[in-house]
């Protein structure tokens, strides 16, 4: 889903021209966004988009490229159609799902996956292959990303008096970091997190739902190899989460406070940790 924002249920809307359904979508980018936690399901050959909408919404949902399977697991939703009409699907229910884009009304709490065949693990990759963003969600991102850039200064400098606590070069620094060899995936599983471009440095880790303080986030590090969680979660001088070595030397990436998941179209908080302490994880008597 794309845009959520509280309506009334009297909804009446004419979706068979995209130009008018930019036009709602940017006026709802100005409105407060509702809470619409993404969890990121992986097994064999699979990836499931799990979105939460909760009832009284309205959602407004990127374009889907690809014929493919969804699985509406628990609530009630009226789909707009092209032609203004109205649709009510009732879940529990599966069916095949064709390429376009949809607008609902959340009649009650609603819980719908899309399913998708594929072996790639990067979200970012994965929304590119399977979602198409509007210009006008593009638009509001890039306005977005922009104001942030200012407020993250004070991490980005943090970074650099962490590189000389430690005797790193930014140049080592960044060759380690993207370094391939001791780098995978997630392993299969369900996670409330995704890689996309950050306003720290590079590319970020972010909740694309709501995590709780001291849950576990995500594995970093397995026998010696970084995670994505490992491999792209950026420092912060005041860091919403912490790297904690389990017995067998393997590192999880474990909330220090609530971190907020996504809200509308928009991520959720960016997930951060303090570099020097997951340093002397590495440093035998560290």
């Amino acid at each position: 889903m794309n845009v959520i924002q509280r309506v009334t249920p009297t909804v009446t809307f004419d979706v068979s021209r995209p130009e008018k359904v930019d036009v709602l979508e940017r006026e709802f980018l100005k409105m407060p966004q509702v809470d619409c936690p993404v969890v990121h399901r992986f097994g064999p050959c699979i990836y499931i988009r799990e979105v939460t909408v909760p009832a009284g919404s309205l959602a407004i949902g990127h374009r889907q490229k690809t014929r493919h399977l969804n699985i509406f697991l628990r609530g009630r939703v009226s789909v707009i159609n092209d032609d203004g009409s109205h649709t009510e699907l009732v879940a529990p229910m599966t069916f095949v799902g064709e390429p376009g884009r949809k607008i609902g009304y959340v009649h009650e709490d609603m819980v719908w996956q899309n399913v998708y065949a594929t072996d790639e693990t990067n979200i970012e990759k994965l929304e590119a292959m399977f979602l198409d963003k509007s210009d006008v969600w593009h638009e509001d991102q890039a306005r977005r990303n922009a104001a942030l850039l200012l407020p993250f200064d004070a991490d980005r400098k943090d970074f650099h008096a962490v590189l000389t606590e430690f005797g790193f070069t930014e140049d080592a620094a960044r060759a380690q970091s993207e370094n391939q060899a001791d780098q995978i995936p997630f392993p299969f599983g369900g996670y409330s997190v995704g890689v996309f471009d950050s306003p720290i440095e590079g590319n970020g880790l972010f909740a694309t739902a709501a995590l709780l303080a001291s849950q576990i986030i995500a594995p970093a590090r397995i026998a010696g190899m970084r995670t994505p969680a490992g491999r792209y979660t950026n420092h912060s001088a005041k860091p919403n989460a912490r790297m904690v070595m389990r017995e067998n030397g393997d590192i999880d990436l474990v909330a220090l406070r609530d971190i907020a998941g996504c809200a509308g179209g928009q991520l959720g908080e960016e997930i951060t940790i303090d570099y020097r302490d997951a340093l002397r994880l590495q440093i035998p008597g560290g």
